[in-house]
């Protein structure tokens, strides 16, 4: 293994982790499952900003790891989440999960819209966004521990983390959103057609059949 290779390892490991996560949530015969399944999803948490780090440090963003990268923290997000809800159905607990999944959905059709009308960078990641991740992983990760640890009441807390997440989470869509707002208009930006995809050739006058 080379450096150029570690960072995209580091993301592919995380999106494995994932299926990981829910094996052990629901090892149900084995009383330190949410537990287990928390240290999982923190190590690969912790790999979220490690190979950006790398990625950053060295120079060696390639697309593949662009595109994964951001695919790997929603599908951790958002499978947390769901198992997390199917255990604590409190409506405010329902609510965060809406809103995170909800924002994520709005911001990604965003992204593309903006890069396909040659806007990207008005939506790029932002400290907000960034901070609003950092908050939804911790809050997460100790609602998925579960237990209490030296006195502190770690679920508790975890959901208060994930309710201020939430809020994040919806201030930076707005903030995307208004960034973007003169393009969605359409504002001086005339918006080139999508082209059609070429058509397939008949097979009878496809010179390699």
């Amino acid at each position: 293994m080379n450096l150029q290779s570690l960072p995209n390892l580091l993301t592919g490991a995380r999106i494995v982790a994932v299926p990981l996560v829910v094996v052990l949530f629901y090892w149900t015969s084995n009383p330190w499952s949410e537990p287990l399944a928390a240290f999982v999803f923190i190590a690969a948490a912790i790999t979220d900003s490690l190979d950006g780090y790398l990625a950053r440090k060295y120079g060696i963003t390639t697309p593949l790891g662009a595109f994964l990268d951001p695919v790997a923290d929603k599908l951790m997000v958002a499978t947390a989440l769901v198992l997390l809800i199917a255990h604590d159905t409190r409506w405010f607990i329902v609510v965060c999960g809406m809103i995170i999944i909800g924002r994520e959905i709005t911001v990604s059709a965003l992204r593309e819209w903006m890069a396909h009308v040659g806007s990207r960078g008005k939506v790029a990641v932002s400290s907000l966004g960034k901070w609003k991740t950092i908050l939804q992983l911790t809050g997460l990760s100790l609602m998925m521990y579960r237990y209490d640890l030296l006195g502190l009441p770690i679920y508790d807390i975890g959901v208060a983390l994930l309710v201020i997440a939430s809020v994040l989470t919806l201030w930076s869509m707005v903030a995307y959103l208004r960034a973007a707002w003169p393009d969605l208009r359409g504002d001086g930006h005339p918006v080139a057609p999508i082209p059609p995809a070429p058509a397939r050739k008949d097979a009878s006058t496809d010179p390699r059949g």
